[in-house]
C-alpha cells in the first residue's frame, strides 16, 4: 500500500520507564562509513570509476541522516580531487562512452545542491552529455559500455539511471523521464526468466556474443550483484520520478515482480543470497555480500516507501542481520572490516567471461572492497530508519492516573501531548538511545527529524511516562 500522507506518526507501545533499555548497538552506517574514509582519502582510486560512486552515495545518505559536516567534506574532497573550477574531470574519458562513469556523478549533484559552486554543475552537464550520445541498441536501450556493442547490463541502471533522473529532477527536464523509464522497462522484458522471476545478467539484442542465448540474447546466469545493482538504481530513480507519471507505476510493479522472486531465493538459514542467485548450496557456489546489501537495500527502501509489501522489510531486516553476523567484523584497533564481496566479474572481453555457473562461482571474494563497503552503508542506513512493520493504531496509557495521549498532527509536522500540563518535559531519542529532540509544553515539533523509530520520555512534575512511535513519509 502506498502511503498518502506526507507524514505519519504513529505510537505504538506504553511502556513503564524502569521496563526500557536504550539499545547501545553499533551503528554500522556511521562505523562502515568513517572505515570508508580512512581507506579511500581523496586521491584513491585514482580514476573516476563507480566504485568510488557507491561509497559516496551511502556516505551522502549518512550525511543526510547526521548532519556531520565530517562527510559532506569527505564527498567534496573526493569529487575536487577530479573536478576543477571550469567543471572539467580528469581521468574521465566521455568518448570512452561507459557507464560505469556516470555512476560517480550523483554526487556532483549533490554538491551543487549543498554549495551551489558551478563547477559541480558543469561537470555534471558533462556527464549528462554523454549519456545523450551515449549508443544505443536498436529497441533504445544504452549500451553499457562502447567496447560492448547492443549490450545492455543489469549494472548498467544503477550506473546511469539514478544520476540521469536526478539531473532531470533538479533541472526541470522532465521529458527525460519517458526515457528512464524506457530503459528499466526494456532490460526488465528482455532479461526476466519467467520461470524464476530473476533477471540475467546481460542482454545482446543483436544475440552476436558466444555468451548469449541465440534466442533471447540473454547470458546464462543470474549473478546476485548484476540484479542488486538493477533493482537499487530502481528505487533510487523512484525518489525523483514525477508521482503522475504515467510509466511510474509501471517502474512500481518491476520492483513488486523483483521483490517476489528474490525472497524465495533468500538461504533460510544465514539470511543471505548466493553468487548464483538461483543455484543455492550447489558445488561451488557461495554466499555474497554485496548481493546481499543490495538486496537488503531495495527492500527495505521499498517497503518503506510503500512500493511492496510492508512485511518484507523483516525480509531484509533478515539478510542484514546475516551480512553483520557472517561479514562485518571489528579489530582490535576497532576498525570495522567487511568481507565476503564477489571480486571484479564481467562478460565478454579477454580472457573470455562466458557468464556460466562455472564462471561466476570461479571468483573469489575480496575484503574491504568498495562496492560491497558502498552497498552495505546504504543497506545500513535503510534498516537504521526502523520497521515500517510496527505500525500500528495510536495507544493510550492505561493507568489509574488521568490518561494521556499523544497524536501525530501531519500538517503541522508535531506531536500533540494531551492529559499532562504545559510544563511537561520531552525528550525524543532514536533507536540507539541518542537524543534527537527534547522540548518544554504539550506540543512537539518533528521538524528535522529523519524518518525511523523513536522512543519519547515525558516527565510530567515527576510523572514519567515512555512510549515509542514511528516516523514515516
Amino acid at each position: 500500500m502506498v502511503l498518502k500522507s506526507r507524514l505519519g506518526l504513529f505510537l505504538l507501545s506504553v511502556l513503564g520507564f524502569t521496563q526500557i533499555g536504550f539499545s547501545q548497538t553499533t551503528v554500522w552506517s556511521t562505523k562502515m562509513s568513517d572505515r570508508a574514509i580512512s581507506l579511500w582519502p581523496a586521491g584513491k582510486p585514482s580514476s573516476w570509476i563507480y566504485d568510488q560512486g557507491v561509497v559516496l552515495r551511502g556516505v551522502e545518505m549518512v550525511y543526510e541522516k547526521t548532519n556531520d559536516i565530517k562527510y559532506l567534506q569527505y564527498i567534496q574532497n573526493k569529487t575536487n580531487y577530479f573536478v576543477n573550477n571550469a567543471g572539467t574531470i580528469s581521468t574521465y574519458p566521455q568518448s570512452d562512452y561507459n557507464l560505469d562513469f556516470v555512476c560517480p556523478a550523483t554526487s556532483l549533484l549533490f554538491l551543487y545542491s549543498q554549495t551551489a559552486a558551478n563547477k559541480y554543475k558543469l561537470a555534471a552537464d558533462n556527464i549528462r552529455t554523454q549519456l545523450t550520445n551515449q549508443p544505443r541498441t536498436p529497441s533504445g536501450g544504452f549500451w553499457h559500455k562502447k567496447i560492448y556493442p547492443n549490450q545492455m547490463w543489469l549494472d548498467g541502471l544503477f550506473m546511469a539511471e539514478p544520476f540521469y533522473a536526478r539531473y532531470s529532477s533538479v533541472f526541470n527536464q522532465p521529458t527525460y523521464f519517458d526515457d528512464i523509464a524506457k530503459q528499466f522497462i526494456l532490460l526488465e522484458t528482455k532479461a526476466r526468466d519467467t520461470t524464476t522471476g530473476l533477471l540475467y545478467h546481460a542482454w545482446d539484442e543483436s544475440k552476436a556474443m558466444a555468451w548469449s542465448n541465440p534466442t533471447t540474447g540473454c547470458s546464462p546466469s543470474f549473478w546476485s550483484r548484476s540484479i542488486g545493482w538493477y533493482v537499487m538504481g530502481l528505487v533510487d530513480v523512484l525518489d525523483y520520478f514525477p508521482a503522475s507519471h504515467p510509466k511510474r507505476d509501471s517502474l512500481i510493479n518491476i520492483l513488486q515482480r523483483f521483490a517476489v522472486a528474490i525472497v524465495k531465493y533468500q538461504d533460510p538459514t544465514s539470511g543471505l543470497w548466493y553468487q548464483v542467485t538461483d543455484k543455492g548450496n550447489s558445488a561451488g557456489n557461495y554466499l555474497e555480500g554485496s548481493g546481499s546489501s543490495m538486496f537488503v537495500y531495495a527492500l527495505a527502501k521499498g517497503a518503506r516507501k510503500g512500493y511492496i509489501d510492508s512485511t518484507l522489510w523483516k525480509k531484509a531486516k533478515t539478510g542484514y542481520d546475516g551480512i553483520v553476523s557472517k561479514f562485518v567484523s571489528v579489530d582490535n584497533f576497532g576498525v570495522a572490516h567487511l568481507a565476503g564481496t564477489c571480486n571484479s566479474v564481467g562478460l565478454g572481453g579477454t580472457p573470455y567471461r562466458d557468464g556460466t555457473y562455472a564462471y561466476y562461482t570461479s571468483v573469489g571474494t575480496v575484503s574491504d572492497d568498495a562496492r560491497g563497503v558502498g552497498a552495505f552503508i546504504l543497506a545500513a542506513v535503510e534498516i537504521e530508519k526502523g520497521d515500517p512493520t510496527l505500525i500500528t493504531s495510536i495507544e493510550q496509557e492505561t493507568s489509574a492516573e488521568k490518561v494521556v495521549t499523544i497524536f501525530p498532527n501531519p500538517v503541522k509536522n508535531q506531536l500533540n501531548i494531551v492529559g499532562l500540563s504545559e510544563e511537561v518535559q520531552s525528550v525524543v531519542r532514536d533507536v540507539h538511545g541518542v537524543v534527537k529532540l527534547t522540548s518544554t509544553g504539550n506540543l512537539i515539533s518533528m521538524n528535522g527529524l529523519e524518518n525511523g523509530v523513536f522512543t519519547i520520555e515525558l516527565n510530567d512534575k515527576g510523572r514519567r511516562i515512555l512510549k515509542q512511535f514511528v516516523k514515516i513519509e
